[in-house]
């Protein structure tokens, strides 16, 4: 049975139209990677607000979280988990510690720096969110056995590793 066409489909076959001389073949798979993640971003931030967070707030504190041994994180230890400038970083901390989800506290080993931990109400909130996230993200699956999604994430994790081996040259 032939898949239904997507809008990459659609797409590809404007491509070939519009410039026969050159081979849009590599945008069936990189289209639909950057189609899906959008929406799968778009369900994240859907189910995450149903916390009042955002996925960059859902991901500092889900940082944290999973430091859970350690008294806290430096801000640039959180930067090195997460995707943001340090101005960003600065931001999303102002908001989440006006809220109450995080509390910065003196780093006992530099006098200049600051340690970031959760409160008891950010560990209870992201404790709630991280069942809503884990839950979103299994309903979204795709309807594959547990041998195919093993060979799709390994595919996956092959890629994302060339591609960031790139980034590092």
């Amino acid at each position: 049975m032939k898949p239904k066409p997507d809008i990459i489909d659609d797409l590809l076959g404007a491509w070939r139209e519009a410039r026969p001389d050159l081979d849009a073949a590599p945008l069936g798979l990189v289209g639909r990677v950057l189609v899906l993640a959008r929406r799968l971003e778009r369900r994240v931030d859907v189910a995450l607000a149903k916390h009042g967070l955002s996925l960059g707030q859902f991901d500092i504190l889900a940082t944290l979280r999973r430091a859970a041994d350690a008294p806290g994180l430096t801000p640039t230890q959180l930067l090195q988990s997460v995707m943001l400038t340090s101005g960003g970083m600065t931001n999303r901390l102002d908001k989440l510690e006006q809220a109450g989800l995080i509390a910065r506290k003196p780093d006992p080993t530099d006098r200049r720096g600051v340690i970031v931990a959760l409160t008891a109400k950010g560990r209870r909130l992201i404790d709630a969110a991280t069942a809503t996230r884990f839950a979103e993200a299994q309903a979204a699956l795709p309807a594959l056995s547990a041998r195919d999604r093993g060979k799709m994430e390994a595919m996956l994790r092959g890629w994302l590793n060339r591609m960031e081996a790139k980034s590092d040259e």
